[in-house]
């Protein structure tokens, strides 16, 4: 559900007719509308007790489970609702809204989301349903058309507009190692993630530690026999290490499904591997050689040079191999910021954000985008400042001006102009970044200028010196938003806090909607009525016949029919029909039926859930068409 104030947590009493099982129900939305599951659940138990046949109470019941945590007893009271009304697509919903917080029910869930969206394909819900559920399997495009096909039910529908814009971003939960469709438990994928991520940042720190004491003693002591021992011996701790972390693993079956969908775990786990067999290389190929006088100076220390002997073939390779050893680290998290930054449309993202009304989920994502967005502008100062030192053209730095260029395009194309100082006020530190971008895009300017203007050494001197105190602004904005984050356990400027919007925005959500409910006259009507219409989408279009009869319709409000063979493959079809009876005692009205057929083989009747009804009376003979007489 959406924000709350102090107001909504106001308890909501109890109906004036207590025996009344669908006032308790508008109850039990108003106790969730407010945020309060426990008073919602207690409501909703009363009108399940008073109608056990509505289907309403039954959903309502499930919704206030699962808001207290309760998945399993809620599916329970879900599945009593689809079992009551098979035809309600709100049912459909809520058990597939129901099932897909349970490990293993992911397939269920997406079978029971198809089914509300060909119940309701003019209803937002199921679609966006159907986006989450292939959003979080890492399905970016089919989740997009899911969201889209929202938006066109429902332009303004917060969690489509937002989720939308998740999928421009690439975004991945932060169990992406978890396929929804494993029937296992994701705590237990976590466990072993977490496992392999602590035995592959064990592994390499010992490498790297005793890699740098095999040196020390070989180049600088000449100790190369006891360097060799002792970094044997440190492959002894590696494989009690992963002895150790290997017997925390229990669902090693997932393992290389884990690895092929998170990147980064497959990552961490390979660069491991790769790094213990560089490790057992570098023993085995360890130069004879130490630090002497007599050859090039390499690094001058208090006044005595350490040098190598360059004529051997082998340094080279061996040094490869120890900065493989010690420097893997810094080289997969270089990669990944990079990457990280570089994944997604950002702008297309911020124009979904800014596109949906206001709502927390949306503000932070919205923050966490600028943040992806001010890195990707950081990537490109670096290179308009490296470039013309290296290439000794001052000129060059003009192209900084791009860098102020981009921030407004990025203002305009994402739609950040009523947005954008709400997100500032509340993240100081994304102010002080986007601050020190312009900062950097000026001096940049400025350093070009010197030479084009003939301006001064010392300003072209100072216009660098600008660059790098903004750099340093930034990178100390960004620490100090990280650390707080961290500090609090709230969203950091990351990917990781990108977050999914599950029922937020002032919408209720659809599976907490009415029933429809018949009431005594119609049903009569029903019941007792010879002149029952059946009208379906056939192949060849739109048919119409007469049924036999509608043997009853049940206390949940379904229409049970007796009808031909063609009208249930039909239905098979396109399960959306309409039902039309006259009022067979004094045919003061007539009624429509808009509603969803399914085939009861057990029966043999076609069962009609109700969507839409609609009542009419027929016109009294002062409404009649006057007709003329004949002369």
């Amino acid at each position: 559900m959406g924000h709350t104030s102090e107001s909504d947590q106001a308890p909501v009493p109890p109906p004036r007719d207590r025996s009344d099982p669908r006032a308790w129900c508008v109850v039990a939305v108003a106790r969730l509308t407010r945020d309060l599951p426990e008073g919602a659940l207690e409501a909703a138990g009363e009108a399940v007790a008073r109608d056990p046949d509505g289907e309403w109470g039954h959903r309502l019941v499930s919704l206030a489970l699962e808001r207290l945590g309760r998945d399993s007893e809620a599916v329970v009271a879900a599945q009593d609702a689809v079992r009551l009304a098979p035809g309600s697509w709100a049912a459909r919903l809520r058990l597939a809204s129901a099932l897909r917080r349970l490990p293993g029910r992911w397939r269920d869930a997406w079978a029971q989301a198809q089914h509300a969206v060909r119940f309701a394909p003019e209803q937002p819900e199921p679609h966006v349903l159907t986006g989450d559920l292939a959003l979080v399997r890492g399905d970016h495009r089919q989740a997009a058309a899911a969201y889209r096909a929202a938006l066109r039910r429902e332009e303004g529908h917060t969690g489509a507009r937002i989720n939308l814009g998740l999928t421009y971003l690439r975004w991945g939960r932060p169990r992406d190692h978890h396929d929804p469709v494993w029937p296992v438990d994701p705590r237990e994928t976590g466990r072993a993630r977490r496992a392999l991520e602590l035995w592959s940042r064990q592994v390499r720190l010992l490498l790297a530690v005793s890699l740098a004491a095999v040196a020390v003693l070989a180049f600088w002591y000449g100790l190369h026999d006891g360097a060799r021992l002792g970094g044997a011996a440190a492959l002894v701790l590696v494989a009690a290490v992963t002895v150790r972390q290997a017997r925390r693993i229990t669902v090693w079956r997932y393992v290389p499904g884990m690895l092929a969908r998170d990147l980064w775990l497959c990552v961490a786990v390979s660069v491991a591997i790769l790094a213990a067999g560089a490790y057992a290389v570098a023993l085995v190929t360890l130069p004879d050689w130490t630090l002497a006088d007599e050859v090039v100076p390499l690094v001058g220390v208090e006044g005595v040079a350490a040098s190598v002997h360059w004529e051997d073939v082998a340094g080279g390779f061996w040094a490869g191999l120890f900065g493989l050893v010690l420097f893997n680290g810094v080289a997969v998290a270089s990669l990944r910021a990079f990457a990280e930054t570089w994944q997604g449309r950002p702008v297309r993202a911020l124009a979904e954000f800014a596109a949906a009304p206001a709502e927390p989920v949306g503000r932070r994502d919205t923050d966490v985008t600028l943040w992806i967005v001010a890195a990707r502008l950081w990537f490109l100062v670096v290179p308009l400042a490296v470039l013309p030192l290296v290439a000794a053209e001052s000129r060059a730095a003009l192209a900084g001006v791009c860098v102020a260029v981009a921030m407004l395009y990025v203002r305009w194309r994402g739609g950040l102009r009523s947005r954008l100082r709400e997100v500032l006020r509340e993240d100081r530190s994304l102010t002080v970044a986007l601050a020190g971008l312009l900062a950097a895009s000026a001096a940049l300017v400025v350093a070009g200028a010197v030479p084009v203007l003939g301006l001064g050494a010392a300003v072209g001197e100072g216009a660098w010196w600008a660059v790098a105190v903004a750099f340093a602004g930034v990178v100390a904005a960004f620490g100090a938003r990280a650390l707080r984050a961290w500090w609090r356990g709230s969203a950091g400027p990351w990917r990781a806090s990108l977050v999914l919007c599950e029922g937020c925005g002032p919408r209720l959500p659809g599976d907490a909607g009415p029933s429809v409910a018949l009431s005594p006259d119609v049903r009569r009507a029903f019941t007792y009525s010879r002149g029952v219409v059946l009208s379906y989408t056939d192949a060849g279009g739109p048919r119409t016949l007469a049924v036999g009869a509608v043997t009853s319709v049940t206390r949940s409000g379904e229409l049970l029919l007796i009808a031909a063979e063609d009208a249930w493959a039909a239905a098979e079809r396109d399960p959306r029909v309409a039902v039309f009876v006259a009022d067979p005692v004094g045919r003061r009205f007539w009624t429509e039926v808009r509603g969803i057929a399914l085939a009861d083989q057990a029966e043999n009747v076609l069962r009609v859930t109700p969507k839409h009804v609609l009542v009419g009376e027929y016109p009294g003979r002062h409404e009649a068409r006057a007709v003329p007489r004949r002369p």
